[in-house]
């Protein structure tokens, strides 16, 4: 079944609040810091890597995370791994996650919704191709959850590696680069790049090294802003990581399609009170 090109950004608005759960839900660090881990990045790289095994070199989660810095990965990984095992550090995130979204949706957790949901989600993220998705692919070897929000989640989570796995290629495709995509997006919605979370943190001279790059290729004007070219660069981006999120939603009807965006959007509208779009 062929729908529009737009559904991709409609699920995307729907299921990035669930997508998120890990990132903003304390509940999630708290279930990772509890297996001995020493930070929150500790927990993030423990529980975004874990599908692909405690042998994977830092050097190749760095390729497939795509978006930090040189030699940020290398902090944690494969460290986290002599405190905890890949296979704790996934029963923890779920156990963790789902602890948060019950807490925030309430009784909307045992709701009808919430399980419809799960299985028209997890029939669209468990049909899409793995070829050349190599974080969406790991994933797809787990056991699905039979608990209802947890298999929600995990279909959401699919679904966002899945997207997550196209925009790096839809990135490669325009030559930004994993930091540069950070700064892309940080000055499209006029933020200082330095302000925004992911560069913050970064060396002065390292951020305005990238920034300059960006500078001579005109992405960035003199003043620090994106240019017109910029700004278009970041439009094709979006655009083709919207073409590349279409098939996993290829295997639902359209009735079926309905059903979940009603289903989905208390849910979604719930979580987006507590977390940030």
């Amino acid at each position: 079944m062929s729908h529009p090109e737009a559904v991709a950004r409609r699920m995307y608005d729907l299921i990035e609040p669930i997508g998120l759960v890990p990132y903003f839900a304390d509940e999630s660090d708290e279930a990772l810091l509890a297996l001995g881990l020493r930070n929150p990045w500790d927990a993030y790289f423990a529980g975004r890597a874990a599908p692909f095994g405690p042998g994977v070199p830092a050097e190749v989660v760095h390729a497939v995370f795509y978006s930090f810095a040189p030699g940020e990965v290398a902090h944690h990984l494969p460290k986290v791994w002599d405190l905890t095992t890949p296979e704790a550090a996934i029963a923890a995130r779920e156990r963790g996650c789902v602890a948060g979204m019950r807490r925030i949706l309430g009784e909307l957790a045992d709701g009808p919704g919430v399980a419809s949901a799960g299985d028209l989600l997890l029939k669209a993220a468990t049909s899409a191709p793995v070829e050349g998705r190599a974080l969406y692919a790991a994933l797809r070897a787990l056991p699905v959850p039979q608990e209802p929000v947890a298999r929600l989640w995990h279909a959401a989570t699919l679904l966002r590696e899945h997207r997550g796995d196209g925009h790096t290629v839809a990135l490669l495709t325009e030559g930004v680069g994993g930091t540069e995509a950070h700064v892309l997006h940080a000055l499209s919605v006029d933020m200082p790049a330095k302000e925004f979370g992911r560069l913050g943190h970064l060396p002065a001279a390292q951020l305005t090294a990238v920034i300059d790059g960006m500078r001579a290729r005109g992405l960035v004007g003199a003043d620090g802003w994106l240019t017109a070219d910029g700004r278009a660069t970041k439009e094709r981006v979006e655009a083709l990581t919207d073409r590349l999120a279409e098939a996993p939603y290829n295997a639902l009807s359209p009735s079926e399609l309905d059903r979940l965006v009603t289903d989905l959007e208390p849910i979604s509208a719930a979580l987006r009170t507590v977390f940030p779009s």
